[in-house]
């Protein structure tokens, strides 16, 4: 069953941000070596466009999670399904989020790669939810503050769908 997606950020201003984010990533680290590390799966093409914008010597891992299934909503459980594969002490840690709504999945990944002993462990979210905010984490870059409805694509899925779409939508019926 195919659904109606009405845009809500274009293409263009998503660019236009993400060269934004990438060159304020860039001062902030002034020449420091960087882990980004893309928390899969919705991250992965915000991950990819903002990695070319940062003009740093970095390298990127995969983290991946898994708290929604194929509802629209978190389950609230976070279950890590890719764990990162190289050791991140004594490193600039950025955690790249699709989004952050409940932040209930962010918190736990920030506390859990504080544990590992970085450097430092900034977050950089895509979209900010607040609405819908059940734990309160500190977003240190963001693209877009949404309304508490349910987005996709830009990398953002609905049951595996979507995510291919050059836009962030909204669902409609």
């Amino acid at each position: 069953m195919q659904h109606e997606v009405v845009p809500l950020i274009t293409a263009e201003q998503i660019r236009r941000r993400v060269h934004e984010l990438g060159g304020q990533i860039t001062r902030d680290y002034a020449g420091e070596p960087l882990l980004v590390v893309s928390v899969l799966k919705g991250s992965f093409v915000f991950a990819a466009d903002l990695v070319r914008e940062v003009e740093l010597p970095l390298t990127v891992e995969f983290l991946g999670v898994r708290s929604y299934g194929s509802d629209t909503k978190t389950s609230g459980v976070v279950e890590i399904t890719h764990d990162l594969t190289v050791p991140v002490g004594d490193r600039h840690v950025l955690v790249v989020e699709d989004i952050v709504d409940t932040g209930l999945t962010s918190h736990h990944l920030l506390e859990l790669i504080g544990t590992r002993r970085p450097r430092s462990v900034k977050l950089c979210a895509l979209l900010h939810k607040p609405a819908r905010m059940r734990t309160a984490v500190s977003i240190d870059y963001l693209g877009f503050t949404i309304d508490d409805v349910f987005v996709v694509g830009y990398g953002l899925d609905w049951d595996q769908r979507y995510r291919n779409l050059p836009f962030i939508g909204r669902v409609g019926s």
